[in-house]
């Protein structure tokens, strides 16, 4: 999390605007179960910036509702398991897309790629450093 606050801090005018509510939940499962098929590289990166981009339509469809944030959420859930890329964070990056102020809205399009895939590349990269520290440790165990 240090590091995507950094990465906000460099690119971004809002500092925090990178610090998305979801990263906490995917540092769990890159931190705390890496062997999860949840946490690996496809389903982090593919979940979230697929969600990120559901998200965004949503609100762009229905604005800042409660519709809009149920259909985020739920056509995300559909939309990685049918590309199976499922990352539970994914649902609540999606919802944040809807439900975020309105700095996060005028990101637009953008959301899916800064802040969301940037995080989460960054976030797999340290992960794939720590997580391999440990002789006991092999992540990821698939990269695909």
């Amino acid at each position: 999390m240090t590091g995507v606050g950094w990465l906000s801090g460099l690119s971004l005018q809002a500092h925090s605007l990178l610090m998305v509510g979801s990263f906490g939940a995917t540092s769990v499962l890159l931190y705390a179960a890496p062997e999860s098929p949840l946490a690996q590289p496809r389903n982090v990166l593919g979940g979230n910036v697929v969600s990120a981009l559901i998200g965004v339509l949503s609100w762009q469809w229905l604005g800042d509702t409660w519709l809009a944030a149920a259909l985020a959420v739920s056509t995300a859930i559909l939309a990685m398991q049918l590309t199976h890329t499922l990352h539970p964070p994914g649902g609540a990056t999606a919802l944040i897309a809807v439900i975020g102020a309105g700095e996060l809205h005028s990101l637009g399009w953008s959301y899916a790629f800064m802040p969301i895939a940037a995080g989460s590349v960054l976030m797999l990269s340290v992960a794939i450093l720590v997580n391999n520290l440990a002789r006991h440790r092999r992540y990821p165990q698939h990269w695909w």
